[in-house]
C-alpha cells in the first residue's frame, strides 16, 4: 500500500439501503479507502463490494466508541485513508458528534459526506411530499424515549401538539408507547405509516391511522429497522404551492390572471 502523505478520515453516508442511493462522491471514496469501518447492523453489503482488494474492513457493530477511535487513530498514523461508513446520513442518529469531538481534540483532519436519510427514502416509497402547503410546512425528526433519554421538552407528546409531519426513528419496537404519546396532540384518525427497510428489496409498508396502526404493525411482525411517519401530509389532496401558481409573482415570473 502506498502511504498517504496527509491521511484523512471521511465520514460517508451510505444512504438508506439501496446501493444506488449513495452519492457519487461517497462511492468514489469507498473505492479508494484503505480502511473501511462500517455499521454492520444496517449497511447493505453490496456497498462493501466496491472496496479495493487490499482494503481492511471492520464492522463497528461489536466495537465500543473507544475501540473505533483507537482504530481510526492507529490507521491514520500508518498513513492510511479511513472511511467511516454510516448508514443513511451521518448527522442523523449517527453517533457523529462524539467521534468528531475526539478528532478535533486530536487535531485529526476529517470530512463529512452527506447521505440520503431513511426518512427521505420512506417519503419516496410512500410517494408523498412531507411539506404540503396548508397542511404542514414543518418536518420533525425524532425518536421515542426508551433506554436513550430525550430532553424533557422534546417528548413525543409535546412534539405531537405541533401537528407537523413527524418522522420517528428507532422506535417501532415501542409502537404502543409511541401511539399513546402521539394521541396527546394528534387525533386518532391521523394517518400514519410504518416503512420497514425503506429502499431495500424487502421493503414493507404498513398504512393505518393512530387508532389502528399498532395491531397492523404487530401482525406484520415489524420490531426493528423501520421508520414511523405521522401526519396529514399522508392523505393530503387538492393543495398547490405558490411557486408555480400563475397568480403568484416572484423574481423569475410575473403574476398573471
Amino acid at each position: 500500500m502506498e502511504r498517504v502523505a496527509n491521511p484523512k478520515i471521511y465520514f460517508v453516508g451510505s444512504g438508506p439501503g439501496d446501493p444506488e442511493l449513495i452519492t457519487v462522491k461517497g462511492k468514489r471514496l469507498v473505492k479508494t479507502g484503505d480502511v473501511i469501518i462500517y455499521t454492520g447492523s444496517l449497511l447493505n453489503r453490496e456497498i462493501l463490494g466496491w472496496a479495493k482488494p487490499s482494503a481492511e474492513l471492520y464492522d463497528s457493530a461489536p466495537l465500543t466508541l473507544e475501540e473505533i477511535l483507537n482504530l481510526i487513530k492507529r490507521s491514520l498514523e500508518e498513513g492510511k485513508t479511513v472511511i467511516r461508513l454510516h448508514d443513511g446520513d451521518p448527522s442523523i442518529f449517527g453517533t457523529l458528534h462524539e467521534q468528531i469531538e475526539f478528532l478535533e481534540k486530536a487535531k485529526i483532519p476529517y470530512e463529512i459526506i452527506p447521505g440520503v436519510s431513511s426518512f427521505l427514502a420512506a417519503a419516496a416509497a410512500l410517494k408523498r411530499e412531507l411539506t404540503v402547503p396548508d397542511i404542514s410546512q414543518t418536518v420533525i425528526l425524532t425518536r421515542c424515549e426508551g433506554r436513550t433519554l430525550v430532553p424533557e421538552t422534546q417528548k413525543l407528546r409535546d412534539l405531537a401538539r405541533h401537528k407537523a409531519s413527524l418522522a420517528i426513528f428507532l422506535s417501532v419496537h415501542m409502537i404502543e408507547k409511541v401511539v399513546k404519546e402521539l394521541k396527546d396532540g394528534y387525533e386518532e384518525d391521523t394517518p400514519c405509516a410504518v416503512i420497514y427497510r425503506a429502499s431495500w428489496k424487502d421493503e414493507k409498508i404498513i398504512y393505518g391511522k393512530l387508532r389502528d396502526i399498532v395491531p397492523k404493525v404487530r401482525s406484520a411482525s415489524i420490531t426493528k429497522t423501520a421508520l414511523i411517519l405521522v401526519g396529514d401530509f399522508l392523505e393530503a389532496c387538492g393543495k398547490r404551492s405558490k411557486l408555480y401558481d400563475r397568480s403568484f409573482s416572484h423574481g423569475f415570473r410575473s403574476a398573471s390572471k
